[in-house]
Parts: structure tokens; sequence; C-alpha cells
């Protein structure tokens, strides 16, 4: 591993959910200064243009939940270490906020393991981003006591228990990367007999100008919305907050069917090739 007098440094910073603007000012600073940007699939293409320097070398290290191909975790810290020792300042650069449902604590720990300096910049994350452009007041007084942010890979993730009380609970539930499996969380919650008041809302793309709104009683689910393929990146609200939405829905997407982020599929081998030729 090369290394260098020179310290280096890793900014672990979020790039917001979908919308080039939502990004902080304090990230694009970082982007501008950056000699190396590791970013992530859902991270818009605008920021990626906009921002970074010309002479600095962006290396996409994406990943896509249960399908495609995915940078696997050892290969983005290997990279956070190499260029750091080199002296680069290096940007870590993640779709939505660093610390919600994302891989940082791996990365904190090798860059403390290898004495690096680090620097943590949050990011508008996906719940707050969707909500507020689906319409949707998380925590709306007389609607919800509080918000939680969950996430469901598969269905053993809950104890029965806590389904109970998720079902039983006032708080709105803001579930990530839980569409593939979001008939075993309806099925869950319709068990546990949860108010007919709370609906379900799907948020597809959220912020893009491609974003798309579903909405549905959960008994009426099967009818209206199960077998249904959303796009990545979905987002799910269920709650009473989630009925607000009709009354004060004011951005519309493009219901086009396109991906606003590509899928990491047919470009794979070219994004291995490509990282190689940068490490070099």
């Amino acid at each position: 591993m090369v290394t260098s007098e020179k310290s280096g440094k890793v900014i672990l910073a979020g790039a917001g959910p979908g919308d080039p603007e939502l990004i902080t000012l304090k990230t694009v600073r970082y982007l501008q200064q950056a000699d190396i940007v590791l970013t992530d699939r859902l991270v818009s293409e605008v920021i990626l243009k906009a921002y970074i320097k010309p002479d600095a070398k962006v290396i996409r290290v994406g990943k896509q939940c249960r399908r495609g191909i995915s940078t696997p975790q050892e290969e983005i810290n290997s990279l956070l270490v190499e260029y750091a020792l080199r002296g680069n300042l290096v940007v870590r650069l993640k779709g939505g906020d660093v610390s919600v449902f994302s891989n940082i604590l791996d990365e904190l720990q090798i860059l403390q393991e290898n004495n690096i300096p680090f620097e943590i910049v949050p990011g508008v994350t996906a719940a707050l981003g969707a909500a507020a452009y689906a319409g949707i007041p998380l925590t709306a007084r007389n609607h919800a006591t509080a918000v939680r942010f969950l996430t469901l890979c598969n269905v053993s993730m809950i104890a029965e228990t806590a389904w109970n009380e998720l079902a039983q609970t006032n708080d709105t539930l803001v579930f990530y990367m839980s569409s593939e499996t979001l008939e075993a969380v309806v099925e869950k919650l319709t068990h546990y007999s949860i108010d007919a008041s709370k609906l379900l809302a799907v948020i597809e793309q959220a912020t893009t100008p491609l974003q798309q709104v579903y909405k549905t009683n959960l008994y009426e689910y099967d009818r209206n919305l199960k077998g249904r393929k959303f796009l990545s990146p979905s987002l799910v609200i269920i709650g009473k907050v989630v009925a607000l939405q009709e009354k004060f829905a004011w951005f519309e997407g493009q219901s086009s069917g396109e991906h606003y982020f590509k899928p990491l599929t047919a470009i794979a081998n070219l994004i291995s090739d490509e990282n190689k030729e940068k490490r070099a």
C-alpha cells in the first residue's frame, strides 16, 4: 500500500435523496476541493457533473439491493484507505444521509484503524425528502406522535411482538429499501389489526422528475398494489398522515416508467474496468 508524508482525509458526505438542489453547501464545497470522489449509485449525475473539479477522479462504487451487481464493501474500504494514504482529499459520496441505513460504520472503523482523519457531513435523508415532495407531514399534529425509520430485508428481522406494537402505534412508519418485501409488511400489520385509517404510500424515485406516489388502504392492498414492481429507489410511508397527501401534494413527476438512477446491470463490467484503471 502506498503511503505519503502528506496527510490525506476522507469526507463522508450525503448527496440528498435525488433532487440535486437538495445537496448541502458544505458537501458542494468539499466536492469542489476533492481529489477523489467515491460515489454511490443513488447520486444525481447533475451533482457529479456540476460540482466536481475536472481533474478529480470519480469512482463509482454503487450497490443494488438483492439484484444486479454491487461493489463489495471490502473494496470500498480498500479504496478509501489507499487514496487517503496517498495524501488525497477523498469524498465518499452517499445518497440521502450518510448515517441512515448505510454502511458508514464499516467505513469509519477502517479509517480509524488506519489513523486516517475524517469528517461526517449530513444530508437530506430519503424519508424527509420523499415525505416533503409527496406532501406528507410526517409528524402532523393530531395525526402522529412520532416517526420511526425502519427497513425490512426479510420478515424475520422483526419479532412478532414488535409487529403487534407497530400495528398499534400512532407513530408514522417509514420503511427504507422494503418495496420488494411490502406484501409481507402489509400482511403482518393487517394480521395485528392496524387501524384502517392508517394508509400506505409508496413514493417511487422521490424528489426526482420521475417521482410517483401510490396510495392505498392496507386492507385493500391486494386489490390496488399487490404484485406491482416499483422502480428503485422506493420508500414506504404508513400512518394517518398519508391521508393528508391528497390535500397537500404540490409536486408532480412524470409517469414515464424510466429509471432516474441507472440500474447496475448492463454497465457492470464497464464500471469494474473503470475502477481498476482509476486505481492504477
